[in-house]
């Protein structure tokens, strides 16, 4: 089992010990489990364990929309075909008045965490042209109606909508070739978004670098391919290959960075 780690950073421990206890129970009492919304990184995490041999269980991913980023899990016995409504995913949409109030991903986002709700409760979101729209677990959506009122001053009120109806658009992503001097958090982002080292060394210092939807503060850490890196303001991007080295010791990396729609 320890040889298992060495795959994988060492804050993801805890989440791999979490999903093979899911998958240790599915095995021994053949009962599906359905999980909290998991992040992209938790997903590829969950299917490199799940598809490690094993053909008597089977996983299957759901967000509401084949667009979704964040889904829920169900592994199951190999002989169960989980359908969408066994993700128990509900989509609940609200309007607001765009002219009166300007609100951010993060103003409802935030709205919604000060209900007291796990984040893992909660799927993707859109803001848009005066509205809101997102992915809960059903378990929470009646609570979720009932206290989330007012956004900002604006008053909403929560409507379960169908799925067919939540807007979320295909991701676009420029590919580009880059040559870092590290694979450093710092340099990485400053050659992507075409910072100085120290002006991405603040950032990281300011708490506005995630790597993998975690919050990374130390400028020396070290990424890796398939990493996904998020700067507040300036958008996502991620790497996707990692080529060798230039004459000059300057390292070749493929990235990509998400065009907004």
């Amino acid at each position: 089992m320890s040889g298992l780690y060495q795959h994988f950073r060492k804050d993801e421990h805890p989440f791999i010990d979490q999903a093979l206890s899911w998958i240790s129970h599915v095995e021994l009492v053949y009962e599906s489990k359905l999980t909290d919304f998991l992040d992209p990184r938790e997903q590829d995490i969950l299917r490199s364990l799940v598809g490690l041999g094993n053909d008597t269980i089977r996983l299957e991913f759901y967000g509401a929309n084949e667009n979704s980023e964040r889904k829920r899990a169900i592994i199951a016995p190999f002989y169960e075909e989980p359908v969408p409504d066994d993700f128990q995913i509900v989509v609940l949409e609200a309007k607001y008045p765009e002219k009166f109030v300007q609100l951010e991903h993060r103003d409802c986002l935030g709205a919604f965490m000060s209900l007291g709700i796990d984040r893992k409760k909660l799927g993707d979101m859109i803001v848009e042209e005066g509205l809101i729209q997102i992915a809960v677990g059903s378990e929470i959506a009646s609570y979720v109606q009932a206290n989330l009122v007012s956004i900002k001053h604006a008053k909403i009120k929560l409507t379960e909508v169908s799925h067919e109806t939540f807007r979320l658009t295909p991701a676009h992503w420029d590919e580009s070739a880059k040559t870092v001097s590290s694979l450093r958090l710092d340099a990485v982002i400053g050659e992507i978004y075409n910072l100085s080292r120290k002006v991405a060394q603040e950032a990281i210092a300011k708490g506005l670098v995630k790597v993998n939807y975690r919050l990374i503060e130390d400028s020396k850490f070290q990424l890796q391919e398939e990493d996904m890196i998020s700067l507040r303001g300036e958008g996502r991007s991620k790497i996707i290959a990692i080529k060798g080295t230039t004459k000059k010791d300057k390292i070749r990396i493929t990235c990509a960075r998400l065009m907004p729609s």
